[in-house]
């Protein structure tokens, strides 16, 4: 198979109807893959469903895999005959239990993958950082406790969900688990965005030499949570390959999956990395 993927990116206003909002997700890939035969992957924002906020969560929360979101990716992606990356929606579970949830599907409509959120996002920052804004995740959603691998065509990639990319320690494990590819999509907030959102890419691809993709809402100033926006592809070697303006974008591009191979090969730090550092770490640091 080539180790080349055809992916698209659907950076899209999120409004407070449910039905709506899924309808311009699926009119989106379905027009995105018909003006590109050659997609192979789509991939939707965080909250792409609904607003982005705790006192919306259980308003449209809905079971994975027998929602009507999920039904509705299922469906398209057997229609186009393609991988759907579903951004995330707030799952409810048996317990009634809400999760941050990416629920990832294959060319034959198939549940592959089931993400949720590991790191819920908590911050407070003080207007003089930036603008100010308090965000606690914590109040109505459950953290999930499982990483989350899928098999794109011959490619592992692993998904986290926007927070999740602050943690170097996940990519690492999803690194030596096999992936070429980190997927995270994320709303990151206006008041981040600026000082963080590309480092952090650029920082988790350097760091595991694969690709890092994220996909964010469009932005939208008069909502209660302004994302970011800047959809962003970084390739292996920590360059941005491709990114997103601000509003409402689709973008389709091709990644060569060769580029990790020679990265790693030119700069082999994985077979220089030193199995003991955290003993080497014990040795050097006083009580």
């Amino acid at each position: 198979m080539s180790n080349k993927l055809t992916l698209g990116l659907l950076q899209l206003p999120v409004g407070g109807d449910v039905a709506e909002n899924v309808r311009q997700a699926v009119l989106g890939i379905t027009r995105l893959k018909a003006a590109n035969p050659q997609l192979q992957l789509a991939i939707l924002p965080e909250s792409f469903n609904g607003p982005y906020g705790v006192e919306h969560f259980g308003q449209h929360a809905e079971r994975v895999p027998d929602g009507p979101t999920c039904q509705e990716l299922s469906r398209l992606a057997q229609q186009l005959g393609i991988y759907i990356i579903g951004g995330s929606i707030i799952e409810r579970d048996a317990g009634d239990k809400l999760y941050n949830t990416c629920t990832v599907w294959s060319p034959s409509g198939q549940l592959i993958g089931r993400h949720r959120k590991i790191h819920l996002f908590s911050v407070d920052i003080e207007p003089a950082q930036g603008g100010g804004v308090q965000f606690d995740e914590g109040a109505a959603l459950t953290a999930g406790s499982e990483l989350t691998v899928v098999q794109i065509g011959p490619h592992k990639v692993g998904i986290g969900i926007c927070h999740d990319k602050r943690f170097e320690e996940l990519a690492r494990i999803y690194r030596n688990m096999g992936c070429s590819m980190l997927v995270y999509p994320s709303a990151f907030c206006i008041c981040q965005g600026p000082m963080h959102w590309e480092l952090l890419q650029r920082a988790r691809a350097t760091d595991n030499q694969l690709f890092v993709v994220t996909c964010s809402p469009a932005r939208n100033n008069m909502s209660g949570y302004v994302a970011y926006g800047h959809s962003m592809i970084v390739d292996p070697w920590a360059r941005v390959q491709r990114e997103a303006g601000e509003g409402r974008e689709l973008i389709v591009e091709q990644i060569d999956f060769n580029m990790v191979d020679e990265v790693r090969r030119q700069i082999p730090i994985y077979k220089q990395r030193r199995t003991d550092v955290y003993e080497l770490a014990k040795a050097n640091t006083s009580d």
